[in-house]
């Protein structure tokens, strides 16, 4: 809409008074009947700028203002202003020697070191013209910057068409400093560029990326985003190179199909294996929602076959308040893991879940729980030289929990039934039933006691079991037991003030006793679908059965006690030190136990006093952090299983840790893992007009003491020059006991434009502890 020109025409005379007043020196105070403020008043700092609005505000939302050393006016028709010229309307500010509004037609031809800045886009050019409205005109020989990006560029002409897009004619993009007679480090050349703020996005057609001055891309068009916003088109390439699949390339297509419907297709080209594609759809409705991975390759030139997978998740809200449930990972041959360790489909890369859900929550008075029935499938991905033994498969998995308070007693009871079938393929040391079923019942009662400093709940709990006859070991008699244990958990908190390494702290002591009994009850002829030993650790030791699942319960007559003490700073609460011990006494033999290997049926347990475990972990000295699990056997007067670690960080960007990993007969493995600057230079020290910078080193190395190899390694070079950064990472990861597959990982990262290459910042963030990327990552 259009404003009366009087009130526009006041503002702008206002405007013109205002700054010859400025001009001459002091202004006198209107008269406008406000007190003025005394001193030492609280009061409004006057500021003569004309700064752009708030994005989003319309250009004809509010009139307009001029700031000028000379304004000559025709009301209604014209203005001409003259001499470090100011001129705001909604969120455009123009500055320069000389404006001409042309009321009527809403223009504003502009000349003289012109600045147009709106919206987060500063732009500098010759000569202007402008619809101040509509944002629609033309700017010569402009340099424009994209103010969020702290990118921008040049051309030969820009012009606006509309609020927020603009375009330019024979463009150069780049995040790298202009100020300089030679090229930037990385220049997209471009016949045409369109941005569009809205939107977030920028488009190059006849695009051709320059780095170093030697072209390394180019591409009739090329979409790169500007902000978090969404669109379709062709994202920058990226490439692999692993000793497997030789050299590979994909070009990656985004299509934004709808505001909660997307899709990226990825042509690419392995050298030793042909032409493949990935796709991935991800989709977001009201009531479901989920994402669809497909990897396929038509016909691999190294094994003559057509192999693929494929990752699906699903995830819908159905009526009477069920919750639907569907993962699906799936591979063509049992090679894939071998092949392609890099595009595993699960955190256990050979055991491939598949898994169907469906639940219903259920709330009642002082009571919650959930009713749900399952199916879960696996496909092993079997090695001859290291085979693995498979899960049992679930199908169907039916059960009901329920949990809630009565008074002081709080309650538990869970019932399921299973019907259990191993995959073909399995294999297995010892002969396991192929399929079975069965039905569970947990159960449990406590009453706590609590009250500040400290704790006591006793409980008793139940675990019954019933087994289909055909999965019964021979001779066997019930297919039914029923075993309940008894235990009582109490503790105390003790805290007091401390002084230590020139800090306030908070001491505490926190010991803790449990008593566990569990009548014997034998149970070696009953199947075993999910029992297996847990490990043994600090939460474990105060558990009250060896075993996780249901099918085995040990014989516990125990005690455990323990004691942890910490040191926290009192001002800030950070942990600056934590020291724990705890051991188990047996109060008679344990009979059901696991063995060796972990696996149930054991022999007998009569060793009275357990392993005792210490624990001990601190940050005090400054910039170290220190780490250490031992678990000592007073059998054989030596520890048996020890984790130790040490961490140096002064600062960010800079980390070295050191691992240590011992179990007696199986494992002995020192890990190193670091990154460090080689050379680092700041901003300040760089030369001028280029971008010159920061060398750092980043790597993990595990080697393995027992077999005196390196297991796994990664090791890699970081350059950040300012506007670009360059990764070189090279990996090795054993896959198996004389097979390790090593990739190169190679990516420019283009400050405000985008990533080229394979992307190593995964692997080195699961694989380096502490480390830190050079720069916030952007979502793309």
């Amino acid at each position: 809409m259009r404003f009366p020109p009087l009130a526009v025409w006041a503002a702008a005379l206002a405007a013109a008074l205002a700054a010859d007043g400025h001009a001459e020196g002091a202004a006198e105070p209107a008269a406008t009947g406000a007190p003025a403020p005394h001193a030492g008043a609280d009061a409004l700092a006057p500021s003569r700028d004309l700064a752009p609005l708030p994005r989003g505000e319309a250009p004809g939302a509010r009139p307009a203002f001029i700031r000028a050393q000379r304004l000559q006016a025709r009301p209604d028709l014209e203005a001409v202003a003259e001499g470090e010229v100011e001129f705001r309307r909604g969120p455009v500010v123009i500055r320069a020697e000389r404006v001409e509004y042309d009321l009527p037609a809403d223009r504003a031809r502009v000349q003289g070191g012109v600045q147009f800045e709106s919206e987060g886009v500063r732009v500098r050019g010759r000569e202007l013209e402008l619809l101040l409205q509509r944002q629609i005109g033309m700017l010569l020989a402009p340099d424009f910057d994209l103010l969020a990006l702290g990118a921008g560029g040049r051309a030969e002409r820009l012009d606006f068409l509309g609020p927020g897009r603009m375009a330019t004619l024979n463009a150069l993009y780049t995040s790298c400093p202009r100020d300089c007679p030679q090229e930037p480090d990385w220049v997209l050349q471009a016949e045409r560029v369109h941005i569009d703020l809205d939107a977030g996005m920028g488009e190059a057609d006849g695009a051709v990326l320059r780095f170093l001055g030697a072209p390394i891309l180019a591409l009739p068009a090329i979409s790169f985003p500007l902000g978090e916003t969404r669109k379709s088109g062709w994202l920058p390439p990226s490439f692999n190179i692993d000793n497997r699949s030789g050299v590979e390339l994909a070009v990656p297509y985004y299509w934004n199909i709808a505001p909660h419907r997307d899709a990226t297709l990825a042509p690419r080209l392995a050298s030793r294996r042909g032409f493949g594609l990935d796709a991935e759809f991800r989709y977001l409705e009201p009531t479901f929602d989920g994402e669809l991975r497909l990897d396929a390759l038509p016909e691999d030139r190294l094994t003559g076959t057509s192999r693929g997978s494929l990752r699906w998740h699903h995830e819908a809200r159905l009526p009477w308040s069920v919750r639907a449930q569907v993962d699906v990972a799936r591979v063509a041959d049992e090679q894939w893991w071998r092949d392609f360790p890099n595009r595993s489909l699960a955190l256990t890369s050979r055991l491939l879940p598949s898994r169907l859900a469906l639940e219903r929550s259920i709330d009642g008075p002082a009571m919650e729980g959930v009713a749900y029935g399952r199916a879960g499938y696996w496909q092993v991905q079997q090695d001859a030289e290291a085979p693995i033994q498979s899960p049992y498969q679930r199908s169907p998995q039916v059960g009901l929990r329920l949990a809630g308070r009565l008074e002081h007693w709080q309650w538990n009871v869970e019932g399921e039934y299973n019907r259990f079938t191993l995959p073909g393929n399995d294999v297995s040391p010892v002969p396991r039933t192929t399929s079975g079923e069965r039905v569970h019942l947990l159960a449990g009662i406590a009453r706590p006691w609590r009250a500040p400093g400290w704790w006591v709940v006793p409980k008793l709990s139940l675990n019954a079991a019933q087994y289909d006859a055909a999965s019964m070991a021979p001779g066997a008699g019930s297919t039914a037991r029923a075993i309940p244990t008894f235990s009582v958990d109490a503790g105390l908190e003790l805290e007091r003030e401390a002084e230590a390494f020139g800090r306030r702290l908070h001491q505490t002591l926190e010991p803790r006793l449990v008593y566990v009994n569990t009548p014997y009850r034998a149970q070696s002829q009953y199947p075993s679908y999910d029992a297996w030993a847990k490990d043994f650790n600090f939460m474990s030791i105060y558990g009250d059965n060896a075993f996780s699942g249901v099918d085995r319960v040990a014989d516990y007559h125990q005690i455990t006690a323990g004691a942890t003490t910490r040191l926290v700073d009192a001002a800030s609460g950070a942990e600056a030190l934590r020291l724990g011990l705890a051991q188990r006494y047996l109060l008679r033999p344990q009979q059901v136990a696991p063995g060796a290997d972990g696996s149930p049926d054991g022999p007998p347990l009569e060793q009275r006093f357990s392993d005792a475990l210490l624990l001990g972990s601190t940050s005090v000295l400054p910039g170290w952090t220190l780490d250490a699990a031992v678990q000592y056997s007073p059998e054989v007067q030596r520890a048996v299983r020890s984790i130790l670690g040490a961490r140096y960080s002064p600062g960010r960007l800079r980390t070295v840790g050191v691992g240590y990993r011992y179990t007696r007969g199986l494992t002995e493995q020192v890990a190193l893992g670091w990154q460090w600057p080689l050379l680092e230079r700041a901003v300040a020290d760089r030369p001028a007009g280029g971008c010159g910078g920061s060398w750092y080193s980043v790597g993990r190395v595990a080697y393995s003491m027992k077999d005196n190899q390196i297991t796994d390694a990664i090791a890699g070079l970081e350059y950040d020059a300012g506007c670009w950064i360059a990764r070189f990472v090279l990996e090795s990861q054993s896959i198996g006991r004389s097979e390790a597959t090593t990739r190169v990982l190679l990516q420019l990262e283009l400050a405000g434009l985008s990533r080229i290459g394979s992307n190593p910042l995964r692997v080195l963030k699961e694989n380096v502890p502490g480390y830190q990327t050079l720069r916030e990552e952007r979502t793309p």
